[in-house]
């Protein structure tokens, strides 16, 4: 191959690798890579590690996925890591205290889940799978101490959520310095020449640079991903927050749950979530800057295009129409759930609206019933509720709604 003509394929790699970016150490040693991948006709193996934490893959994990399969559509090895091992310990990375453990067989569950659903992305037959307890697991106490020994204690406390615990007073757990060696020799062990990571993995993917150093390898290149903020437009997806939206969710929920972000996370979506090209983007957000689109049309398009990604564009159609008949038209959704009523729910003929609500299966707690409420966001037969000492008399039919698309209905 030609130089000219590699200099062109790094260029045009290169825009699609920076693509939502956040940050690449370093980007000319990622054109070198790319320049000699191409050369000796040699994929670079491009890693990305998970712990099986938590077994849903949201919107939010699949921006740095996608990434990875961005790597892959270019012709690269593309290694997706299963943690099964430092998922025992849990990543400390943003945490203000000591991560609890999950047991072997928790992890177990968990990674059978991400293999699964990892696939709505990746292309199967050309992704290697990886779990780093095949090398992690067959160290000895001694290969513990020699690697620790490569890394110093000032070096990890210059991580900012380590140096405020201990600045704080608050305790940190031996075990916790191990994680980010461990992850850095997950690198060393896997030969990668990139990893992929949030924003928040910036230290870890650091250390492989560093422990690659050590060992003899050339220094992976480091790829920082944006955190995706989540549905209630302020704070990083996650599913404890309850502000995600799941990639295995029915096309339906998703679609719903993109129609109920904010607008000005709308460009993040687009260029994070959805493979639009660049150039569309722009026109699309120009043309709503301009007046000339509703943000609700471009929100509805986004909602489609992202239904489209993990369940084909019948299911998005289908959505698409489906939260048309329902929130444009004001009809109701045929599957709703249904709930029952117990005797002892009643006091004088009367359900008090927390307990209805509770017992809807809608909301978890009377906390989170009466937060609802005061907010206006819960409606019965339409009609909106905002005090929550409120008593009804319930009957067959009688219809409980939260915000735009949470329903169930009072069954005789």
């Amino acid at each position: 191959m030609e130089k000219e003509e590699i200099k062109a394929q790094v260029a045009q790699q290169l825009s699609v690798i920076k693509r939502g970016a956040v940050e690449i150490i370093s980007e000319e040693e990622l054109a070198r890579k790319l320049a000699n991948s191409l050369e000796k006709k040699e994929p670079l193996r491009v890693k990305l590690g998970t712990d099986p934490s938590a077994p849903d893959i949201h919107l939010g994990h699949a921006v740095v996925y996608r990434k990875l399969k961005q790597f892959q559509d270019l012709g690269h090895q593309v290694i997706f890591l299963i943690g099964d091992f430092t998922g025992r310990i849990g990543d400390p990375s943003g945490k203000s205290t000591t991560r609890p453990a999950l047991s072997a067989e928790e992890v177990e569950e968990n990674a059978k889940t991400y293999a699964e659903q990892i696939f709505k992305i990746l292309d199967p037959d050309r992704t290697e799978i990886a779990f780093n307890s095949k090398w992690l697991g067959a160290m000895t106490f001694e290969d513990v101490i020699r690697l620790a020994s490569r890394y110093t204690v000032a070096r990890i406390l210059e991580r900012d959520d380590f140096a405020k615990r201990y600045a704080e007073g608050k305790p940190i757990s031996i075990h916790e310095f191990f994680y980010p060696l461990m992850q850095g020799y997950d690198s060393v062990a896997l030969k990668a020449d990139v990893e992929l990571g949030g924003t928040d993995q910036k230290f870890n993917l650091l250390v492989g640079r560093e422990l690659q150093r050590e060992f003899g390898q050339e220094p992976q290149v480091a790829i920082m991903m944006p955190l995706l903020v989540g549905t209630d437009g302020v704070n990083k997806m996650s599913k404890s927050l309850g502000n995600y939206i799941g990639i295995n969710e029915p096309p339906a929920e998703i679609f719903g749950k993109v129609m109920s972000i904010p607008d000005e996370l709308m460009r993040d979506y687009w260029e994070l979530a959805t493979d639009l090209p660049l150039e569309e983007i722009d026109r699309l957000m120009n043309d709503l800057d301009a007046g000339k689109l509703h943000p609700r049309d471009v929100k509805q398009k986004l909602a489609g295009h992202i239904v489209a990604l993990y369940h084909g564009w019948q299911a998005a159609k289908e959505a698409a129409e489906k939260f048309d008949r329902i929130f444009r038209q004001g009809e109701l959704p045929e599957d709703m759930p249904s709930f029952r009523l117990q005797p002892e729910d009643y006091k004088d003929g009367k359900v008090w609206i927390v307990r209805l609500l509770v017992r809807s299966g809608l909301v978890e707690s009377n906390g989170e019933a009466r937060r609802l409420i005061k907010s206006g966001a819960v409606r019965i037969d339409n009609v909106k509720h905002t005090d929550s000492d409120l008593e009804l008399k319930p009957h067959a039919g009688m219809v409980l709604q939260i915000g735009k698309r949470r329903f169930a209905r009072l069954e005789e």
